[in-house]
């Protein structure tokens, strides 16, 4: 009869360990509040938020090249396809890059369901661009966050969520002095310095060479996001975890050790992981992105090859390729088609708005994640320093 017992409750204990090892702790998988480095080294770490505009990123990239400093770009889903060639840059010069939404949504208001969605659409934007990932670092839009954001985002791979102790307020026009001394009158060891990449900015690249002179003046050394929080090195590939996972079999899967990928993923107790967690696997490639989608296009009379690329915001050579085509002047009536093209962006919408007093047409931008431009452009405006208070915008988004 103890014999029996005993088989009992060691089959119960096995089953009660797989059920734990899939349920988790629910801080496990939360990501990391961060205001700032906890460290007494004089390390800095110059933050830029883009947004739908980006019109400074270049010149940004300009001045920290010359400088010799890298910095980390927090971006928005919508700001990659709005100007994707100047993220590449951003990519190519070997700074680092984290999730900042895809519409700049305050997340403390919408469902995890969605917070979750406007981080997969900029990964996978980020991912067509460069072939990289944004992971592991997350901005809050507004720096809005809570316990429920934490874990949503946490949830989505994203291990820390970066907040500053020194926000600049350069969108609201300040000049170059102004932020400058923002900055170097606050600076701390392991500081996190907040600014943006918009028009609204216009501050911002003319402080950046004084603010990196003088930093480096009271011996400043300006590091990543990562390199400031001493996270592990990651190229951004990901793993969804499946039942019968272990951390052990996933580490051996992708040749770390468990211990870098437990701290890749914030992880505490090395047998707590749940079927679906999304980890983060350090010191790996991101995947390729993934191949154009296509469509069918049949021929009709007087179409060439050349009208149909211009239509599909495609090249005569794509289509060729897609479809044996040696001769690009040879297609016929009723010939059917493929066209690679890439993802359609989402049609543009518009709200209206009513101007308020203090209102300019930076902040109504910065407001509605568009561009001072695009605004401009709706409404006919050929001065962005002039509305008036009481005037209806249509703010296309």
């Amino acid at each position: 009869m103890l014999s029996r017992w005993s088989k009992l409750l060691a089959i119960t204990g096995l089953l009660l360990f797989s059920l734990l090892s899939f349920t988790g702790q629910a801080d496990a998988a939360s990501s990391t509040y961060v205001t700032k480095g906890n460290t007494t080294s004089k390390v800095v770490a110059l933050t830029f938020d883009d947004g739908s505009d980006g019109t400074n990123i270049n010149k940004i990239l300009g001045t920290l090249k010359t400088n010799n400093v890298k910095a980390t770009f927090f971006l928005t889903g919508s700001g990659i396809n709005h100007h994707p060639s100047w993220i590449r840059n951003i990519a190519n010069a070997g700074h680092q890059v984290g999730n900042h939404s895809y519409s700049h949504p305050d997340f403390t208001k919408i469902s995890i369901a969605a917070m979750q969605s406007e981080l997969a659409r900029t990964e996978t934007a980020y991912k067509n661009v460069t072939g990289k990932s944004t992971k592991p670092i997350f901005r809050a839009p507004f720096g809005a966050s809570n316990a429920t954001v934490l874990k949503g985002v946490g949830d989505a791979g994203y291990t820390h969520t970066i907040q500053w102790n020194i926000d600049t307020i350069d969108w609201r026009g300040l000049s170059s002095t102004e932020i400058t001394n923002k900055v170097v009158n606050n600076i701390v060891p392991g500081s996190i310095v907040l600014m943006h990449t918009g028009a609204g900015a216009s501050g911002t690249p003319g402080a950046l060479p004084g603010m990196i002179s003088k930093l480096k003046a009271k011996g400043y050394k300006f590091v990543t996001v990562s390199e400031l929080l001493k996270l592990p090195p990651t190229g951004g590939a990901t793993y969804t975890a499946k039942a019968g996972d272990t951390l052990y079999s996933i580490a051996r899967k992708y040749n770390v050790t468990v211990a870098a990928l437990a701290k890749a993923n914030n992880i505490t107790n090395y047998n707590l992981i749940r079927v679906g967690q999304v980890l983060v696997i350090p010191g790996t490639t991101a995947p390729t992105p993934p191949p154009a989608t296509s469509v069918k296009y049949t021929v009709k009379a007087g179409d060439t090859l050349y009208s149909i690329a211009s239509k599909y915001n495609t090249t005569v050579a794509a289509i060729a390729s897609a479809n044996k085509i040696t001769n690009i002047n040879l297609i016929s009536v009723g010939q059917v088609l493929i066209i690679p093209v890439k993802q359609a962006p989402p049609p543009v919408t518009t709200v209206k708005y009513t101007v308020k007093a203090g209102d300019t047409l930076y902040s109504i931008a910065r407001k509605y994640n568009t561009t001072v431009t695009a605004i401009a452009k709706a409404n006919n405006i050929t001065n962005v320093n002039s509305i008036r208070v009481g005037q209806v915008l249509i703010i296309p988004r």
